[in-house]
């Protein structure tokens, strides 16, 4: 059911995933050369694929990756031979002599210049393609460097489709900035080098534009009302992970208290990563609508709310959880 309710909002025009994967057992084999490499890997996938990254982290066992991807256009030949030659930043003799083949092919304009614009552009305009790419070629690097084979990542990646409006963009990227947080790495996400934030304190300049993108004006303004959301009003630094014990948070939930958004996102929400579609419940409703056109499916289910712990702005959720959504 999601993939194909990804594909319709897809085709409809600009959509935004949260996307999430981990290694096979959860293994911690991602160490911070590795961690550099799938960075890299990462922006270089991204503008291959012609998909832009608003956030993401990357972690020892798992990383995320918050990517809008346009409505798909077939760029022009120039376009995708720029594109093929980023994944082949110091090619071989052979694909050296294949890239000379394939720019005649496409000069003549025959079938097999046709064909290999086919192939390219179907790795374009598409989050599944995306992370796939981006998954083979890191582990490809990672088997070699390790002296390892098989599997990598277990499964299939998770994807959460995300209303392109300001604040579920910006309550998804705070949970993904907050990962290394959660995680006790760090106590504030810019001393992190492998998240979108900590990279764009750092000065770069496109995870810069992601985080500009969603907030609006320039990075000044961007980046205090990011600051704002990961620590709140006082934009200080607290201590590393959570900042309420587990049995204090159960306590809250039990007795349907409510804590500050700052508070809830620095511990594991499942609805991020769960919850199939999360936006207002007018766009959630949209996105199950399509989905019943078509595949003539009745009506089982309503947009969700998520659980009245915070204030979520008017968030709402598509898939409901049946065990906690926190943890």
């Amino acid at each position: 059911m999601r993939t194909a309710r990804i594909k319709i909002a897809a085709e409809e025009g600009t959509a935004v995933y949260h996307c999430m994967t981990r290694t096979v057992n959860g293994e911690r084999v991602i160490d911070d050369p590795a961690k550099e490499i799938l960075r890299r890997q990462l922006w270089l996938t991204a503008e291959f694929c012609g998909v832009e990254i608003l956030t993401y982290a990357i972690l020892s066992n798992h990383f995320h990756v918050l990517v809008r991807v346009p409505q798909k256009v077939a760029p022009p030949d120039a376009e995708l031979l720029r594109r093929y030659k980023l994944l082949h930043p110091k090619p071989t003799k052979y694909q050296a002599e294949r890239l000379s083949v394939i720019e005649e092919q496409l000069a003549s304009g025959g079938p097999e210049g046709e064909a290999w614009r086919r192939r390219q552009l179907a790795l374009m305009g598409d989050v599944s393609a995306f992370m796939k790419l981006l998954k083979q070629r890191f582990a490809i690097w990672f088997n070699k460097a390790h002296q390892r084979y098989g599997t990598l990542f277990a499964e299939r990646f998770k994807s959460v489709l995300v209303e392109n409006q300001t604040n579920a963009l910006r309550t998804m990227a705070l949970y993904i900035d907050l990962n290394p947080v959660r995680a006790g790495l760090v106590a504030d996400p810019k001393d992190y080098r492998f998240c979108g934030y900590g990279e764009a304190i750092a000065g770069h300049k496109t995870a810069r534009a992601g985080l500009c993108r969603l907030h609006g004006g320039d990075w000044r303004r961007a980046h205090a009302v990011h600051r704002i959301g990961l620590f709140g009003t006082g934009s200080a630094p607290r201590s590393r992970g959570a900042t309420i014990d587990p049995a204090a948070f159960a306590k809250v939930l039990r007795e349907k208290g409510r804590l500050p958004l700052t508070d809830v996102l620095r511990c594991r929400v499942r609805y991020f990563t769960d919850a199939a579609v999360l936006g207002s419940e007018a766009f959630v409703a949209t996105q199950l609508a399509a989905y019943r056109r078509r595949h003539g499916t009745r009506e089982r289910t309503a947009p969700r709310p998520l659980a009245p712990i915070a204030d979520w702005g008017g968030l709402m959720a598509l898939r409901g959880l049946r065990k906690t959504p926190f943890g």
